[in-house]
């Protein structure tokens, strides 16, 4: 008797929540019609219209409006019945009943965001924080659809490859997409360019504040389009992927394609109000599709594992060390030191201290959440390692489910953080970086090929750039210098600490170039790198316009630097490998901090 009452309940629950997305779906492109025939002031009071419940029969923007209105009612209805289908009848489903109050709690805060719309004349903040809004709810209704199909109980998650963090980063990546388009329609600057896929015919035209907008929309287009790709690749290639997390990936691939061609069509019509509609639809539903290939993945990740894993437990302050651990604070500091200068550059002088302080702590999330994800990642790896086997996920003081919540909340904080705080082209470039480390480097190329490290490096030489575009919202030809010195600098100070733990390497299968190619080889290579490095801080000291500090600091550490290199290929053939690379990995972190400090310097000397 209480099996059938639970099964009729679950029915019915599974029911209103198809019936719930569908008319979520119906609200968003509703709210889209309403915003491209201009008819979101339609209504000019809020919860009424001109003062009444039905509004005048001859004004059809009123009723536009009425009826997204109307529609946003009965959704709250259904979540009602959500709700209590879910409390009456799902009793010992907790996670699902608490869900279904999150859902409650949305769609009331939506309501009261849907009320500020209209009381601001339909500000782009509110439009933005209305859709973003929009898209978290549909989400989550995702997430209690998909979890009501598997037990409440289910063993933690003991492994997380490609087929789980693939599909994470790449709804992470659609949904700041749509908050990027979001920010195009809220500014009012869709047809700021006539032309497509060129912006001006020209595919990098210079960003100014009202160009900006487009611009980021387009370029966050191309990135999240080869996040899908490559997450898609991922999730083909690893053996064991769940099959529907592919096909759900692999739709929303091709809905992508789809969707780039409706983004054409939107400049040729010059915003049709059709194109705007199914521009939107469509984005919602690639939003959908990743959403569920991410829930899909994280699930399907513990139904496979086959045992519970959860931490060691311990103390607050143990288990407040050990998340900070997984962050590698170290190297996190190693990225902000080239923050700061970069800013202090573009602004030549001191910007803002809240705007670096903002910058900062941006940036230290998106730096933290990529190595959390890449300590997920390298698991295995770190447990074969001397230097890494007491890291908190080999210890068993973290569980691999508590690690990848952590690693999430940082990335959506980091985004949401830098785009409130700074400018969207910094949290877009913030993005950039995390998507890369994570699925470039860390999924496809650290146990594929020796240049990991040298195309990876790309990520670790994006800080200065965020910093610069975190002051003047553009990105111009001096940071794009400041990243071929931090990206030419890398390959030096990484392979010089790969030679000094070359056997480590060895043991857990990493492809190092030490390990394939020898410390010979690798030391050549140093060499090489270490004359692009210094050429490039000399170019960057003409093109910036730096100063006689900078340029001595660049010719002095440049030398040493050189000469560490060269005498790093006589130490590889004899006995002195191991101490030469050491000295040559401590003075990279030397030389990086006196270099970036000399930048800041420079920028704060008067003219």
């Amino acid at each position: 008797m209480l099996a059938s009452a639970y099964y009729c309940g679950m029915v019915t629950f599974r029911r209103l929540l198809r019936l719930l997305l569908g008319a979520t779906v119906g609200l968003v492109v509703v709210g889209v019609i309403v915003r491209a025939t201009e008819s979101g002031m339609g209504c000019p009071d809020w919860p009424l219209c001109y003062g009444q419940i039905i509004p005048p029969l001859d004004d059809y923007k009123a009723w536009l409006e009425w009826i997204h209105r109307t529609i946003a009612a009965g959704i709250g209805l259904i979540v009602l019945g959500v709700v209590a289908a879910a409390l009456r009848s799902l009793r010992g489903r907790r996670s699902l009943q608490g869900a279904s109050l999150a859902l409650l709690a949305l769609v009331l805060f939506q309501a009261w965001l849907g009320r500020q719309t209209v009381l601001e004349s339909n500000s782009g903040r509110s439009v933005t924080a209305h859709l973003a809004t929009a898209m978290a709810f549909a989400g989550l209704q995702v997430w209690v659809y998909i979890r009501s199909g598997y037990p409440e109980k289910l063993p933690g998650i003991t492994r997380a490859k490609g087929a789980v963090i693939a599909p994470l980063i790449a709804a992470g990546a659609v949904y700041a997409l749509l908050l990027f388009g979001s920010n195009v329609t809220a500014t009012d600057t869709g047809l700021i360019y006539p032309d497509w896929p060129l912006m001006g015919g020209t595919p990098v035209p210079p960003i100014t504040e009202l160009a900006a907008p487009q611009i980021l929309h387009r370029y966050a287009t191309g990135i999240v389009a080869l996040v899908l790709i490559a997450a898609t690749w991922i999730v083909r290639r690893e053996a064991g992927s769940p099959r529907r997390v592919k096909r759900l990936l692999e739709a929303s691939l091709g809905i992508f394609a789809v969707q780039c061609i409706i983004g054409a069509l939107q400049i040729i019509t010059k915003l049709a109000p059709w194109t705007q509609t199914l521009h939107v639809a469509l984005a919602t539903t690639i939003w959908l599709l990743t959403s569920a290939a991410a829930v899909t993945a994280l699930l399907e990740a513990r139904v496979g594992s086959g045992r519970s894993n959860t931490s060691g437990g311990g103390s607050m302050r143990s288990s407040i060390l050990a998340y900070v651990a997984l962050t590698k604070p170290r190297i996190v500091e190693l990225l902000l030191i080239t923050t700061v200068p970069a800013m202090l550059l573009a602004a030549r002088g001191m910007p803002s201290p809240l705007l670096i302080g903002a910058a900062l702590i941006g940036g230290t999330l998106s730096a933290a959440s990529a190595n959390v994800f890449n300590c997920i990642v390298d698991a295995d790896i770190d447990a074969r390692m001397a230097r890494t086997k007491s890291r908190p996920l080999v210890a068993g003081s973290i569980s691999i489910g508590s690690a990848l919540r952590f690693a999430s909340l940082l990335g959506i904080a980091s985004f949401l953080f830098l785009a409130a705080t700074t400018t969207m082209m910094a949290a877009f470039l913030s993005l950039l970086a995390l998507a890369f480390y994570v699925l470039i480097y860390t999924l496809i190329l650290k146990r594929s090929t020796p240049q990991n490290i040298v195309i990876g490096g790309a990520a670790g030489a994006l800080p200065p750039v965020i910093g610069w575009a975190a002051v003047t919202g553009d990105v111009t030809l001096v940071p794009i210098l400041l990243f071929a010195l931090v990206f030419y600098w890398t390959p030096p100070h990484f392979w010089a600490l790969a030679l000094r733990i070359g056997p480590d390497y060895a043991a857990a299968g990493v492809p190092m170039l030490p390990v394939l190619a020898g410390p010979a080889e690798t030391a050549r290579q140093i060499w090489l790198y270490t004359i692009l490095l210094v050429a490039m801080s000399l170019i960057l000291w003409a093109v910036a316009g730096m100063g006689l500090v900078y340029l001595a600091v660049a010719s002095i550490g440049g030398a040493i630097f050189l000469l560490r290199a060269w005498r790093l290929r006589g130490d590889v053939l004899g006995d002195g490998a191991l101490r030469g690379a050491t000295r040559l990995y401590r003075f990279s972190i030397t030389y990086l901090t006196v270099i970036f400090a000399s930048i800041a310097i420079d920028a704060l000397l008067p003219r």
